[in-house]
């Protein structure tokens, strides 16, 4: 008779092996989408590339663009606590470093960032996915805006939130990072002008 000491190790490899198979269904769906396309890329191939059953591929995934939504969630986690960026009394400083540090978590998925900016053009689900993602940064900019400017700004913080989150959006998805210096450092010193927050801690 099996006892529940020995289902539970078999049960633990199930789980392992189901993971790692999703895991190579989605990497070889991103090579896969973002050297062919998504449309030219049949679940077939994915299958093959992955080296599974094609029907694991809609065990896991019922349509071919919950693969895409899955790709989304792969994305780094832009979420960026505010005291890890924030310097008080310097909005242009903690705004750089906010911007810096999305780059970075960018840099290090951008074929993946290229492939779902590309593909959000034609799939709401991906769009949906990078339109929440796009929110977070709003409020997270204006989350910075505040912590560095703790007695308040005299301008419009929400509508700079959303102008700078705009301009972090475009540049990431037209890869446009600067190769040295502070991204958007132009955009990020109109913004504390308009605050009325002046220069930065090192200009002064």
């Amino acid at each position: 008779m099996t006892t529940e000491a020995e289902i539970e190790p078999a049960r633990d490899r199930e789980d392992s092996n189901a993971g790692l198979a999703r895991e190579r269904i989605l990497e070889a769906a991103g090579e896969l989408f973002a050297e062919r396309g998504y449309d030219a890329t049949p679940t077939s191939r994915i299958a093959e590339n992955a080296q599974v059953p094609k029907g694991l591929i809609h065990y896991y995934f019922k349509r071919k663009e919950d693969i895409l939504v899955a790709l989304v969630e792969r994305l780094p986690e832009q979420r960026i606590r505010s005291e890890e960026v924030v310097v008080r009394g310097d909005l242009t400083g903690s705004l750089r470093a906010l911007v810096g540090e999305l780059d970075r978590r960018l840099r290090s998925s951008l074929p993946l960032s290229h492939l779902l900016w590309r593909e959000a053009d034609t799939h709401e689900a991906v769009r949906s996915a990078l339109n929440r993602r796009f929110q977070q940064i709003v409020e997270q900019t204006r989350h910075v805006i505040e912590g560095a400017l703790p007695g308040g700004a005299p301008g419009d913080i929400d509508t700079a939130s959303v102008l700078l989150a705009r301009a972090i959006n475009h540049d990431h998805a037209t890869a446009r990072l600067r190769a040295n210096g502070v991204e958007l450092d132009r955009e990020i010193r109109l913004i504390a002008r308009a605050l009325g927050a002046g220069r930065s801690a090192e200009e002064r």
